[in-house]
């Protein structure tokens, strides 16, 4: 019986490792085909989507040099309004949604409950139901350049962060809080001193996820920002067109790479922390 048991449980390891492997690679497909694409000419990213590149569609690094130097718009700008923007955004989310899911989690009043519950449905609201009311609304207060977006973002990632903080601050003993008070630590002073360093796992996870989010994002920039001006990069890739509204495939291609080789690194190098994170968050509430 033992052996039958034993048997049976490695054919499922067996079959849960092909299914994940074959998950796996229907995820990394799309990756490698970027990859692959972004050093081929033009004509055969078209013809030949899917074929290595040989002596005769090999474009070498002709592909990221047109892609950096196409139009009259410099990549290097939208790269640094792309830092700006996820750098500003993920730091308000993080300070803000950390100080309110403090509050929310120790007051618990009646407001506290509607104001978590609001921040929780807003994550099921689709971006698509709100966003021409966003982009008038975003024009009127003047939050339509690179310095002034990271409020919007604020507002959309609210949701997430402080459902994950507010789960990780009831696992906090109180007693520690009040030790503070004691020792004559105010709110601001426990905040930062106590509680803040103690929300590093959740901090370092729902900062990745944030950054992440923005730093791929291409619609809420595109609805608020005056693109003219102001492009990131998902945007400037957009504009990699030529006359009659034609496409160079592999300069976009190579764009493309660029723009997820830091955020694939990122990711890979921070993932043990996203883990221990969310794991932390999901202990209460």
């Amino acid at each position: 019986m033992k052996q039958n048991s034993l048997s049976g449980e490695r054919r499922t390891k067996v079959i849960l490792q092909i299914v994940l492997a074959v998950i796996c690679v229907i995820y990394i497909l799309p990756v490698l085909t970027v990859v692959i694409n972004s050093f081929k000419q033009n004509t055969y990213v078209k013809s030949e989507t899917f074929a290595l590149p040989n002596e005769e569609s090999w474009n070498g690094l002709e592909n990221f040099i047109k892609g950096m130097t196409f139009g009259n718009y410099p990549f290097w700008k939208s790269v640094l309004y792309s830092v700006v923007i996820t750098v500003a955004s993920t730091a308000l989310i993080l300070v803000f949604t950390s100080m309110a899911a403090w509050y929310i989690a120790r007051v618990n009043s009646f407001f506290c409950k509607v104001i978590y519950f609001l921040c929780v449905f807003s994550m099921v609201v689709p971006f698509q139901m709100v966003m021409f009311t966003l982009s008038k609304t975003a024009d009127k207060l003047h939050l339509n350049t690179p310095w002034s977006i990271p409020v919007v973002y604020l507002g959309f990632g609210a949701g997430l962060a402080i459902f994950m903080f507010v789960g990780f601050v009831k696992s906090i003993p109180i007693s520690i809080e009040e030790s503070a008070a004691m020792d004559g630590c105010g709110p601001v002073r426990t905040f930062f001193r106590i509680v803040l360093p103690m929300l590093k796992p959740t901090l370092i996870s729902v900062g990745i996820l944030e950054i992440m989010w923005v730093w791929n994002d291409y619609l809420l920039p595109y609805l608020v920002l005056d693109i003219n001006e102001y492009r990131t990069i998902p945007i400037h890739i957009q504009y990699l067109k030529g006359s009659y509204g034609t496409v160079d495939l592999g300069a976009t291609m190579a764009l493309i790479l660029l723009s997820i080789i830091p955020v694939i690194v990122f990711y890979l190098s921070c993932q043990k922390h996203i883990i221990k994170g969310v794991a932390a968050g999901a202990v209460k509430g």
